[in-house]
């Protein structure tokens, strides 16, 4: 069998592992050496936290604030306890505004303040104005450093000032256009600036379908899907007045979407997507037993359910064998229609317009699959007991059961996301319990009805 190649990160984490286990500090420190400061982000999150105490100290306090702001906020939280105040001003005095307003909520009050007093009152300023929006709005994810034109000058001048400036930010594929105050008009591109005439005015050249102007106040998961549709590599943002206070680019866009991935997969088990996996065993072991708590009471329910029926099972045994046939037929085509509904609503494709049409169409699809997997499993029944209204009923139960858990998936994420409960946190706990209780009360009560 050929060998699996493996990435470059699965190459330098198997050697840093290596050197780590033998204790081989300074080779497991010459090792993430002359790593990019993503890559070293990565392998600190794969390694445990003592090794991580070891190895953080001797990175360049030039990329340490570069690494801080890439990792989750556990593995942050602990390197910057680690840190002095001085170093942690001096690891992230040069960061740009959005990635240090990420890191200033886990920051000691006392780095806070020398921080703040480094940086110079138009820096600071800008901090605040983050600081005071929503961490997941627009404002919360924008950056400051942009660039504005007035709409009054040529071409001509607007290069000779790019010219001027030496540099421009990261990303930076169009200049936005503001009046005399600052109130935005619109942007122009920079592909306009290269071939346009220089004696051409900006007014001439504004461009307000391309780049639409996002509220300060907007979601950051309503920004996310605009920039997918319109395929932006950047987008203004407005205050209420009009006012053109930052801009959003794509790397932040991705971390959104990356964060979102990860919490509609975490979340579904009830745990946090920035929790450290090599978390100290007692610390983890609080987070997750709530949801095995959780999870308790509603298998209870379920357990409660089947104890109506006791003398019922107690004179079929065959009963008991079967009964988890039905609830994971159940659970496994409820739970496909809560992912596809959950993941609609959160790329907006689903609403209250048309849900009404998913649903008649998850329920059609169920029973569809209910009556021929019906027949599959009544067969296996009667060929296993030799029982013909056992198999009956159990391929009764199994449409029953399918049809309701597909309504129950596809309704559940819509009412929850009403009562601002995140579907993908209590869409699983609540639909398996009821594609349990349903499944369960259907077989077993067709049973004491007929057997």
């Amino acid at each position: 069998m050929a060998e699996i190649e493996l990435t470059s990160f699965e190459v330098s984490l198997q050697n840093l592992m290596i050197a780590l286990e033998a204790s081989d500090y300074d080779e497991a420190k010459q090792q993430i050496k002359d790593l990019h400061p993503g890559e070293i982000a990565l392998l600190l999150e794969a390694i445990q936290p003592k090794d991580r105490s070891v190895l953080w100290p001797s990175i360049e306090i030039s990329i340490q604030g570069e690494i801080l702001k890439e990792v989750s906020e556990d593995v942050q939280s602990q390197l910057i306890s680690e840190m002095t105040v001085d170093s942690l001003v001096k690891a992230t005095e040069k960061l740009d505004t959005d990635d240090l307003a990420d890191i200033v909520p886990n920051m000691p009050e006392s780095a806070v303040h020398s921080l703040l007093l480094t940086l110079d009152f138009k820096h600071r300023e800008r901090l605040n104005k983050i600081l005071s929006y929503p961490e997941d709005s627009a404002g919360g994810l924008m950056n400051t450093d942009f660039i504005t034109v007035r709409p009054d000058v040529s071409i001509r001048a607007v290069i000779r000032y790019l010219r001027l400036l030496k540099e421009m930010p990261i990303d930076t594929d169009q200049v936005f256009v503001v009046d005399r105050n600052f109130n935005y008009l619109g942007s122009l591109l920079i592909t306009s600036l290269l071939t346009e005439e220089p004696e051409r005015m900006v007014e001439t050249l504004i461009n307000n379908d391309f780049s639409k102007p996002v509220s300060a106040d907007t979601d950051e998961t309503e920004v996310a899907l605009l920039f997918e549709q319109r395929n932006l590599i950047s987008a203004p943002v407005i205050d209420e007045n009009n006012q053109l206070v930052g801009r959003i680019t794509i790397d932040d866009v991705v971390d959104v979407i990356r964060d979102q991935a990860e919490h509609s997969v975490m979340s579904m088990v009830g745990l946090d997507e920035d929790e450290d996996v090599f978390a100290p065993i007692i610390q983890s072991s609080k987070r997750r037993s709530v949801w095995l708590g959780v999870n308790l009471v509603t298998a209870f329910i379920a357990v409660y359910f089947i104890g109506l029926f006791e003398a019922t099972l107690q004179q079929k045994i065959a009963l008991a064998i079967l009964m988890p046939v039905v609830a994971s037929m159940g659970g496994i085509a409820g739970t496909q229609t809560l992912i596809i509904v959950t993941r609609g609503i959160a790329t907006g494709r689903v609403t209250a317009a048309n849900i009404k049409t998913l649903i008649n169409k998850e329920v059609a699809v169920s029973g569809l699959n209910g009556i021929i997997w019906s027949i599959v499993i009544g067969l296996i029944t009667y060929y296993w007991f030799a029982d013909l209204l056992l198999s009956l009923i159990i391929a009764l139960a199994i449409i029953t059961n399918l049809v309701v858990a597909a309504f129950s998936g596809a309704f559940l994420p819509l009412l929850l996301s009403k009562l601002k409960i995140d579907p993908a946190l209590a869409g699983g706990v609540i639909l398996t319990t009821i594609t349990d209780v349903i499944g369960f009360v259907a077989f077993l009560g067709l049973a004491a009805l007929f057997i």
